[in-house]
């Protein structure tokens, strides 16, 4: 896509469609830390599930990269924040 002197882009017709992008319909660019930007559809202002979507994204770009495992494996970084599990059989 090419940035007009405007600043403007044309989102393509696949990608309006898909989003349900229509004249009039406002949209978000988010810039994320790795240097990409995503394309949000904003809600109307009462689409709670947008918002929630948004926040939580915000938040996970905000952490990325921030917990040190210490070299555990997963299973083994589960059992050290939750105690091990003493519901399951052995083996």
């Amino acid at each position: 896509m090419r940035v007009t002197t405007k600043g403007q882009v044309t989102i393509p017709k696949g990608i309006r469609d898909r989003l349900g992008i229509k004249p009039g319909s406002e949209v978000e660019f988010v810039p994320r830390s790795d240097g990409k930007v995503e394309l949000l559809r904003k809600g109307d202002g009462g689409d709670a599930a947008h918002k929630r979507s948004k926040s939580i994204r915000s938040w996970a770009e905000r952490v990325r990269g921030t917990v040190d495992s210490d070299g555990m494996t997963p299973d083994e970084y589960y059992d050290w924040i939750r105690g091990p599990r003493d519901d399951l059989g052995p083996g």
